[in-house]
């Protein structure tokens, strides 16, 4: 068995800290039947209602700690309160209860890194993710002050995030936003203007080709898939992204095997210090290739 300390969210007791370590609600009533679980030093019944911010030990089984891995990836920036890494794309972020190895965290830990409890077991460090099939920068934070603030600041939209996506067929605009609300339907992110989450995105065409166009995309909000459901719902599907429309003979043509889509720039005052860090991450071979393949296929008339 290992203890994390965790910073609480208000909420009942077994249903915050099984949304914060990703264990299983019932293993978690388990621990906290047990003594297991603490709040600000004292036992708590599973009902126990948190305020927010209080202390939180948890102690679970071995069996939800994260082992480590290798290879490690790319550091484009780190010190002792967090690490700006390359994610690889066919990389997911963090483990979950069905998986437990193959992510970007077993490689962190494989590094030697001593990432934030918060989260822990199954997302420590994690302050935002990026696709399975997504590449880029992403900030992982090392310890507990720097995870808080670094989720106050994604929440409050002050970290800028800028992304490279090629999509198929002509955007007409040069600059756009797209506000769509988003909602699940099984698997699938959705437009949802009824029960959906307010979500909101902003783009500017970087080059356009004979069938295809590369955006920049800014989001402005969180949430999942966001980037690509927002371009399908307009009609310009990222290229290679089979779940939501971007597959078939053009991506084919490119060479693509998953979406065109690279987090490249980060823009963001350490949470910490107060640092202005600005990094930029070139694409990886696989996008650079399909974008000179787009290049050779033409401008538009």
């Amino acid at each position: 068995m290992g203890s994390e300390e965790i910073a609480a969210d208000p909420g009942r007791l077994d249903a915050v800290v099984a949304r914060l370590t990703g264990a299983p609600r019932a293993e978690v009533q388990r621990a906290i039947a047990e003594g297991l679980v603490t709040v600000d030093g004292s036992v708590r019944q599973k009902s126990f209602r948190l305020s927010g911010g209080e202390r939180l030990v948890v102690t679970l089984p071995g069996e939800l700690e994260v082992p480590p891995e290798g290879p490690g990836v790319p550091i484009r920036r780190r010190d002792e309160h967090l690490v700006v890494v390359v994610k690889p794309a066919g990389l997911p972020t963090h483990p979950t209860e069905g998986r437990r190895t193959g992510t970007l965290v077993n490689r962190l830990k494989g590094m030697g890194l001593p990432l934030s409890p918060v989260g822990a077991p199954l997302r420590p460090g994690i302050v935002h993710r990026l696709d399975v099939g997504t590449s880029g920068l992403m900030i992982v934070a090392l310890t507990i002050p720097a995870h808080e603030a670094l989720a106050g600041m994604m929440k409050r939209h002050e970290v800028d995030r800028r992304y490279l996506a090629l999509v198929r067929g002509l955007v007409e605009h040069d600059a756009f936003q797209v506000d769509a609300p988003l909602g699940r339907r099984g698997a699938r992110i959705t437009v949802s203007a009824a029960g959906g989450r307010e979500a909101a995105t902003t783009f500017e065409v970087r080059e356009r080709f004979a069938r295809a166009t590369l955006l920049e995309a800014a989001p402005h909000t969180g949430r999942t898939h966001q980037i690509r459901v927002h371009l399908a719902a307009i009609g310009h599907p990222i290229l290679g992204d089979r779940a939501y429309g971007g597959a078939g003979d053009d991506a084919r043509a490119l060479g693509l095997g998953r979406p065109f889509l690279h987090s490249w720039r980060l823009v963001f005052d350490h949470p910490i210090t107060g640092e202005r860090i600005e990094l930029e991450e070139p694409l990886p071979p696989d996008l650079a290739e399909a974008l000179r393949r787009a290049r050779g296929r033409g401008r538009p008339d």
